[in-house]
């Protein structure tokens, strides 16, 4: 695996959004300037949190302060709902100003609104710049986060006279199992969840490690089938390029600042450009966006264009991977050991320290050993199995990864006696199929979105929008309404 982590001794912190996911360095560098944090709905503030909720003796008994991010625009003050996002692996501004739903919800329901910064990433670094040292960043789990979430939301009920308000958690993508295991585990603190495009059985190691690219191989094969083949061919080029080992013809090829000059620099490039499509594919939302990178409207169906557009298929492939790493054009020469970082997620871990704190919980709880391999996908053999993961973490964490703890400790498939939790995904999304498709009862609710990409329905509302969409957030809305007001009635009952 990538020796590339080791040389993460960042100087300024970049930001990743979220998703699970390799991000492009310029996008970070260009929004920080395009008022990203001033909001005027939400006010950012700190609160003094537990760094280790489980041991009464560890880390000398500290505190550290954790950001949310609150507006109380629409509530009713002592009565409306409580709309709580379970942060995710990202700077909590991202997400909040990528998940327009919440407050449009907000303002129907009259419901308060909290984004929570999840520790060790974005401003939550519980030891600052020494968080991702051994033993500090050991801190970093799930489980911890999720405690995190219940005193704060238990704390800030108090404190704004809101301890008769319904709590509905929400969380996109890795924040969406986050929404899951609140519900699971604090019913007492939480009523319902909606988690949005939330792969809580790929990531509890069920499913089949096939799955993920061979979904977002579909996704360009259902623009044309000769798009597949096209990247298929392109990749086998790149293949005999580098079995003759012309490195030079590689380099002008796909415009690289350096000539590869081994089988590793090889297999970068391939994981960089396999990262592209994976972007794209979750990002192939029918309107340009600036959330995880500066994306195009339809990014799959531009891709499709860009792979197609003439016989050279080594210059279209680098022209498609340009849509996500040189979305502004001012790149003159892509640096592959800095556009994207291999690591123990096959999806990419972003940039800066947020890819640390990824990187350790793909090593720890996270399992996410997908493989692409050129027979049910378009991409070249890329194998990451439970063995190269464990070898990479041991060595780059000290950790031994425990597989099948998330379907112990979370309950994976066997979710029948849970309650009050929606499933929803984008069927063009490559996360859709290691979630929860089917409804599992009256209040285990799937809802499928019909050409939508990751978690869609959290985005607010753009005159783009498919109808299935529009259709979700109605249901969902209509849902949660019936959440909240069963709360209230079984809080009356009990008080």
């Amino acid at each position: 695996m990538s020796k590339v982590l080791a040389f993460l001794t960042v100087t300024v912190i970049l930001f990743c959004a979220d998703g699970l996911h390799g991000l492009p360095h310029k996008y970070f560098q260009s929004r920080r300037h395009h008022g990203v944090k001033t909001d005027p709905q939400f006010t950012e503030k700190y609160f003094t949190q537990t760094m280790d909720h489980f041991n009464f003796n560890s880390m000398g008994n500290g505190t550290f302060s954790q950001r949310y991010l609150i507006t109380d625009k629409y509530w009713k003050k002592g009565y409306g709902p409580i709309f709580f996002y379970t942060g995710n692996e990202g700077n909590i501004w991202e997400f909040a100003l990528n998940s327009g739903f919440i407050m449009e919800l907000a303002a129907q329901q009259r419901a308060l609104v909290i984004f929570a910064e999840h520790r060790y990433y974005g401003k939550s670094l519980p030891f600052g710049k020494e968080s991702f040292n051994i033993p500090q960043v050991s801190l970093l789990t799930v489980e911890q986060a999720l405690a995190d979430y219940a005193v704060m939301i238990t704390e800030l009920k108090q404190q704004l006279a809101a301890t008769d308000c319904p709590v509905i958690v929400f969380g996109g993508s890795y924040g969406g199992m986050l929404s899951v295991y609140m519900r699971l585990k604090y019913p007492n603190i939480v009523a319902g969840a909606l988690a949005a495009s939330a792969p809580i059985l790929s990531t509890a190691g069920l499913g089949d490690s096939r799955q993920f690219f061979q979904d977002v191989t579909a996704d360009f094969e259902s623009i044309t089938p000769e798009c597949k083949d096209a990247v298929r061919g392109a990749f086998h080029q790149l293949k005999e390029l580098a079995e003759r080992q012309d490195y030079s013809r590689i380099q002008s090829e796909f415009a690289l600042c350096k000539p590869p000059s081994s089988a590793q620099d090889i297999h970068q490039l391939n994981g960089m450009l396999r990262n592209a499509f994976t972007l794209m594919a979750m990002l192939d939302y029918p309107y340009s966006t600036h959330f995880m990178g500066n994306m195009p409207a339809n990014p799959v169906k531009v891709g499709c264009e860009t792979m197609m557009s003439g016989p050279d298929l080594l210059a279209n492939l680098r022209d498609t991977a340009g849509i996500v790493y040189n979305a502004t054009g001012t790149l003159s020469c892509f640096d592959m050991y800095s556009l994207y970082l291999e690591c123990a997620d096959p999806t990419g871990c972003g940039l800066g320290f947020n890819s640390l704190a990824w990187d350790y919980q793909a090593c720890s709880e996270i399992e996410l050993c997908f493989e692409s391999n050129n027979v049910t996908d378009m991409f070249p053999p890329m194998a990451f199995t439970e063995k190269d993961r464990e070898t990479y973490c041991s060595k780059r964490w000290a950790v031994v990864p425990r597989p099948g703890w998330l379907k112990v400790q979370f309950w994976g498939d066997a979710l029948s006696t849970a309650s009050n939790i929606i499933f929803s995904n984008g069927d063009l999304d490559p996360w859709a199929n290691g979630g929860v498709r089917k409804s599992l009862s009256s209040s285990l609710i799937a809802v499928n979105i019909s050409g939508g990409a990751h978690h869609l329905d959290l985005r607010g509302s753009n005159e783009a929008d498919p109808a299935s969409v529009i259709s979700a957030r109605k249901r969902e809305a209509e849902i949660i309404a019936e959440w909240v007001k069963m709360e209230r009635i079984r809080s009356q009952k009990s008080n």
